[in-house]
């Protein structure tokens, strides 16, 4: 006789066996528990099989309550679930608790479980509470059973019957007793298995459900779910501190252990088991948790607590396979295997679609047996969003389309248990898989700012997690030249200071200092610094790197020459145009020979050439420079590379500077046209031009609207650019700027004290922008009324100016002279002319004896020397200023005639009446001639003639000048 098995309760439902078997004559075994043995051949078998049993009495439980964890907490999910539940009246009621593997889902139904049954209230107290562990259909049935074998006299013999037996019992029924009951169904791993085994409604029974998986299938109509997150900081500080209680562990650490395990209830229960365990303190157990080369099983408790199953590295793993095996399958695992490489709190859709992913995907598709593997299809997009759905519905990830720049959240522990089973050979793949991914998804311009700071985001996680790949023998991969180029590009300059500082000494200690990649990262750190302020310091250092470049790589090598192209500029950028021409000058005829005459290098070194022209005062020769700049780029590029219409800017620009503000207007307009038309509207070089255009048609005189259009340009800069970006301050610093010449002074110097605070915090203290803004802070000041406190502010700028910038840079220039104006402003007429005089000491050397504002300064100084009662000393000044202005702009030059007139006011002052009399006769004649009858300034120049003679006592001759005065000016009114 052939004996294969017996119909019966399956092992493990906690109950006695319904019958038993016993085997003789061939050696003894007994089986118990739906269990059979045999122990040779068989020669008799006798079986003995219960008929249904009488129901039991109520209350009655079916089913293990899974224990309390040790230091259980109470959440605040406990409180919604029972306020859900007790208050929905006559509803149907079934209850779903969603979450990843460890949020602490059974603890908490467990515990309503517990608190239901022994509830004596009103609204609490059960007849029957069934418990059934649901990860699959066959515990789900025989559960059923042993409910319906113990409670409606269901056939013990056929499971399946018994279960729908029960399921048709919990059913209300007219005029029989109500049964209060509670279904707990705990851990379904898959819809499916609950197919026809859904408690019915009723208006006395509840259900509640645990899963990891948020299928729509399970939330229908009438099911409430609840998703159950991690512990908050203050319960994850409660829970370590209530678990630990006895042990003098800092709370600092503790919060930190809470933030390292990312707030995951299993694993702070597995890590204070194991502290009390090995006895280790909290801050041993961070540093091995921090140490890459540790895994999670070695961190584990010897023995689990609370009755717990996994190891945590092994808590979500029947979850992968799981989500492996939902279509598109094979894809879920390697999708989440490059998930773990990136940000947790946050990955873009692009990279996780992009065309290294979905190449990745294709070939490591999991193989879902051990047959033969034909040619996969290529993995599309649509797939590979369909395998993050796969995940999002087991909870292995959040999966948010709607926000696309961080559509994809990790847990940090699921990332560490997913890379903590990869090869070394898999997490490097895996690694450069995701920085091509990166890569692929950067915008070339970065338009959305919260894109790029999430790439950034997700570059710096990968790095943590892989720095080795990310530095291959021959180099660096590129997307970390893309994170620190972004982070300078978004105005974060000390930010990418301190990034490219780091890279240039990892890769000096991975790749040696001559590695070419060193080189160019070194270049990197020294460009930033230069953008950051510290122009003087980029010339030291770009003079020191193209030493080292020269030696490595040659006098013609293309990054040499990039290399003399960033000292040749930061040169200009110190204030020194004179020389930055003559080194683009020089560099210009090696690019040439080298790269020819329409490479992008020398394309960029005539741009720069021409730039410093105009900067050293050359405004015809730099217009004529960029003109022809403009021509070469047209011809090599086309009207509309994105190059050439940069080029049409700068000539505009120049023409405006060389004071044709409405031609310049103008150029600026047509160019805003081909702006809009090529790159669109919102494109950042776009919103750009829409400012020169402004900048140039406000000179007109429209002061307040401008300060509307810019305001208007705000709204998009803000829109496209983010409120941070540096092009966007600059907006808000050119609106505050306009409100000021308006009339509102107090306003304009209010909104620029908010620019101050956000240029602080985005570029730093010491960014040129931020003492600029500073600057124009103090100048709106002294327009309110408050010369004192305005001089007082720019002295404390150029001690800074000094430090950053240097002492003969222009903006330090411009800073010294705007001390000495507001002295003087505020009544401090010696001290306006020490500033002034210290102001000509250091400009002299800048710009020479000849310069203009040399000049200007000149001027200054002589003026207030008068204002402080030394007519004679400023006389002085205004005889060496007339000699520089004669053989500078000539005789007849507006100037040179203002410069004879404060000469002669300043002799008569000192004493000598009858020499500024003969004088200002003398400047008379020549303004005449020059200006004419009718000019102010002639008429000016009569009025002192007049003056002068009276005062030097020819009361005649004043009179005649009197009346010669009143008779122009009555015949040019009459005109």
């Amino acid at each position: 006789m052939a004996v294969t098995g017996y119909r019966g309760p399956a092992p493990g439902t906690g109950r006695d066996p319904l019958l038993s078997a016993h085997v003789s004559h061939t050696g003894d075994g007994n089986a118990a528990t739906g269990g059979f043995v045999n122990t040779g051949y068989i020669g008799a078998l006798t079986m003995q099989q219960r008929g249904p049993q009488e129901p039991a009495d109520w209350p009655h439980q079916v089913g293990v309550i899974p224990p309390a964890a040790r230091s259980f907490l109470h959440r605040a999910e406990a409180d919604r679930l029972r306020a859900r539940v007790d208050g929905g009246g006559t509803a149907v009621l079934t209850q779903l608790l969603t979450g990843m593997g460890g949020v602490g889902k059974t603890q908490l139904a467990a515990d309503y479980a517990r608190t239901a049954w022994d509830d004596a209230g009103e609204m609490g107290g059960l007849d029957v509470l069934v418990w059934v562990t649901a990860s699959a259909r066959s515990p789900i049935v025989t559960g059923y059973a042993q409910a319906g074998v113990e409670l409606c006299r269901a056939d013990p013999n056929d499971p399946e019957r018994a279960a729908r037996t029960f399921l048709a019992w919990l059913a209300p029924k007219a005029g029989a007793k109500p049964c209060r009951w509670l279904i707990v169904l705990d851990d379904v791993i898959d819809p499916a298995d609950l197919h026809d085994l859904w408690p019915p409604a009723s208006p006395h029974g509840r259900t509640l459900v645990t899963t990891r998986r948020r299928d729509a299938a399970l939330d229908p109509d009438g099911r409430h779910t609840i998703t159950i997150g991690l512990f908050t900081k203050d319960e994850a500080l409660t829970y370590l501190t209530t678990s630990l209680t006895g042990r003098d562990e800092p709370t600092d650490e503790l919060t930190a252990l809470a933030e390292d395990l990312g707030h995951l209830p299993l694993a702070l229960a597995q890590a204070t088991a194991y502290l009390i365990d090995t006895g280790e303190s909290v801050a041993a157990y961070r540093r091995l948790l921090a140490d890459r080369t540790t895994t999670l099983g070695a961190i584990a408790p010897g023995a689990l607590p609370d009755n717990q199953v996994l190891p945590l590295d092994a808590a979500w793993s029947l979850s992968i396979d799981r989500a492996d095996t939902l279509r598109p399958a094979g894809l879920a695992r390697p999708m989440l295997q490059l998930a773990a490489m990136l940000d947790p709190n946050g990955i873009p859709h692009t990279v996780l679609t992009s065309e290294p992913v979905l190449t990745y995907l294709t070939a490591h598709r999991t193989r879902a047996g051990e047959g033969p593997v034909g040619e996969q299809a290529p993995v599309s997009a649509r797939d590979a969003v369909h395998a993050l759905r796969a995940l999002h519905r087991l909870s292995l990830i959040d999966h948010t389309p709607d926000t696309a720049h961080q559509a994809v959240r990790v847990h940090q522990l699921i990332q560490r248990a997913t890379r903590d089973a990869l090869t070394p050979h898999q997490h490097d793949q895996l690694a450069r898989t995701a920085a091509d991914a990166l890569v692929a998804a950067w915008p070339d311009i970065e338009r959305d700012t919260e894109l790029a700071q999430t790439l950034r985001a997700n570059t710096t996680a990968l790095t943590g997690h892989a720095e080795d790949a990310m530095y291959p023998s021959d180099g660096v991969h590129g997307v970390l030249i893309y994170a620190g180029y972004s982070l300078g590009h978004a105005g974060q300059v000390a930010a990418a200071i301190e990034y490219f500082h780091r890279m240039a000494d990892v890769a000096h200690g991975r790749l040696g200092p001559d590695h070419p990649v060193t080189l160019t990262i070194r270049g990197e750190l020294f460009r930033f610094r230069g953008e950051a302020g510290d122009a003087a310091g980029a010339v030291t250092a770009f003079a020191e790197l193209l030493e080292d470049v020269v030696r490595v790589l040659g006098d013609d090598h293309a990054y040499t020459l990039a290399t003399r192209h960033h000292l040749a500029r930061s040169r200009g950028e110190t204030g020194d145009a004179a020389g930055a021409v003559t080194a683009f000058a020089e560099l210009l005829k090696d690019v040439v020979r080298v790269l020819g005459d329409d490479h992008a290098y020398t394309l960029a070194t005539r741009h720069n050439l021409a730039r410093f022209r105009g900067e050293m005062g050359d405004t015809a020769g730099a217009a004529t420079a960029h003109a022809e700049l403009l021509e070469h780029k047209v011809r090599v590029l086309g009207p509309d590379h994105p190059d050439t219409l940069t080029a049409r800017g700068e000539l505009a620009r120049v023409r405006g500077q060389a004071g044709d503000r409405a031609g310049a207007a103008a150029a600026f307009a047509d160019l805003l046209e081909d702006m809009v038309r090529v790159l669109g509207p919102d494109h950042p070089v776009t919103l750009s031009t829409r400012g020169n255009v402004l900048h140039f048609r406000s000179e007109a005189g429209d002061a307040a609207g401008a300060a509307a259009a810019y305001a208007e340009l705000l709204e998009d800069m803000v829109r496209v650019l983010g409120p941070d970006h540096p092009d966007t301050l600059t907006t808000r610093h050119n609106l505050a700027y306009w409100r000021g010449e308006a009339g509102d002074a107090a306003g304009a110097a209010a909104a620029y004290a908010e620019v101050l605070a956000d240029r602080v915090r985005v570029l730093g203290d010491d960014h040129p922008s931020t003492l600029t803004t500073r600057g124009n802070i103090a100048y709106w000041r002294g327009e309110a009324g408050d010369a004192a406190g305005a001089a007082a502010a720019f002295a404390e700028l150029l001690t800074d100016r000094v430090r950053v910038q240097g002492d003969d840079h222009p903006d330090t220039l411009d800073t010294r002279r705007y001390v000495a104006r507001w002295r003087g402003r505020a009544g401090d007429a010696a001290g306006a002319v020490t500033a002034y005089a210290e102001l000509l000491k250091h400009i002299v050397p800048v710009l020479g004896d000849d310069h203009l504002d040399t000049l200007t300064t000149r001027g200054n100084l002589a003026y207030w020397l008068a204002e402080a009662g030394d007519a004679a000393g400023a006389a002085a000044a205004f005889a060496e200023l007339l000699t520089h202005r004669v053989r500078v702009q000539g005789d007849d030059d507006p100037k040179t005639l203002t410069t004879r007139h404060n000469l002669a006011h300043c002799r008569g002052r000192a004493g000598d009446a009858a020499g500024a009399a003969a004088a200002f006769a003398e400047l008379l004649s020549d303004r005449v001639r020059v200006q004419g009858d009718d000019h102010p300034d002639t008429l000016d120049t009569w009025r002192y003639v007049a003056y002068w003679r009276g005062r030097a006592g020819d009361a005649a001759g004043a009179a005649a000048a009197y009346a010669e005065m009143l008779k122009h000016i009555v015949s040019g009114a009459g005109r």
